[in-house]
């Protein structure tokens, strides 16, 4: 008789299963089997899940690209906060331009606010995901947004302290500035968007791609510019961790489209809703940036 070797969830994967593979595999029950206890909760899961127009016939066949674990997520955030500590102690902001602080400070003030909602909507798909690899992508996401929201936090208040007065009107400015509240709009339509594959796609793929060029790419090469090496080196490594959200999100579409092919209209009827929405909040900011186009 020829035993089994390895558990029954890791039996079709190389042999012997790597990290990812031990780590990430068949990690939620629920799906197939149903909640053991029946609460009102399920008919939300059923409706907003089960009931999504994107579907896939086994949602675990999805890879990360990054293979991301705990262990190897830790290990780069490590290296990558390391690198941002020593730019941000050897910042030398007195040479920093008044023009160039008035208007930054028109950004950095309010730019946190629209972060944390990027991170409620990535905490909501990993809460959403019928697997448990897309919960560990989703987040990690999270995690890099609230990492992004401290990391401009603290070099706010780093110019705060050396400039009495920087961007104390931040959250004014989210609230009222006309030039944010098209992005308010959309941060908040977001975060009302319930179908989790929804969410997703626009979230993923239309959303942010949007948001991280021109806060992220964008502003970095502005403050190259401007002499701002600090704020440019930080945002540099920020966009490091943006890149991996829309590679994941990517190979996670791609999948659900090759499985399914009626996939592919749903995500383009998606993009099609949201990709106006997303132009018309990020045309109103490109002024702030400081780059046309």
């Amino acid at each position: 008789m020829t035993g089994q070797r390895t558990y029954w969830h890791l039996v079709g994967l190389p042999d012997p299963p790597g990290e990812y593979d031990i780590a990430t595999s068949r990690l939620l029950y629920y799906p197939e089997r149903g909640f053991e206890v029946q609460v009102p909760l399920d008919a939300w899961y059923a409706r907003h899940q089960r009931g999504s127009p994107l579907c896939a016939s086994d949602w675990d066949r999805f890879r990360d690209p990054r293979a991301t674990t705990y262990t190897t997520y830790t290990a780069l955030q490590q290296a990558q906060e390391a690198f941002v500590d020593g730019i941000l102690e050897a910042a030398d902001d007195v040479a920093l331009s008044p023009r160039w602080l008035a208007q930054l400070a028109r950004v950095l003030g309010p730019v946190r606010y629209p972060v944390h909602g990027l991170h409620m909507v990535a905490a909501y798909v990993g809460s959403m995901a019928p697997s448990g690899r897309i919960v560990i992508a989703a987040a990690f996401q999270a995690a890099d947004e609230v990492r992004r929201v401290q990391r401009l936090a603290y070099r706010t208040r780093q110019l705060e302290r050396r400039h009495p007065g920087f961007a104390a009107d931040g959250k004014e400015r989210w609230l009222r500035d006309p030039s944010w509240q098209p992005l308010r709009e959309l941060i908040e339509r977001l975060l009302v968007t319930y179908d989790w594959g929804e969410a997703l796609v626009a979230l993923d793929l239309v959303v942010k791609p949007g948001f991280d060029e021109l806060f992220g790419a964008r502003l970095a090469r502005r403050a190259r510019a401007e002499g701002d090496g600090a704020l440019a080196e930080l945002l540099g490594s920020l966009d490091r961790d943006c890149a991996w959200h829309r590679q994941w999100a990517r190979a996670l579409v791609d999948m659900a489209i090759a499985d399914r092919a009626d996939n592919a209209a749903v995500v383009q009827r998606w993009i099609d809703h949201w990709r106006p929405l997303v132009a018309r909040a990020l045309e109103a900011l490109v002024p702030l940036v400081g780059e046309p186009g």
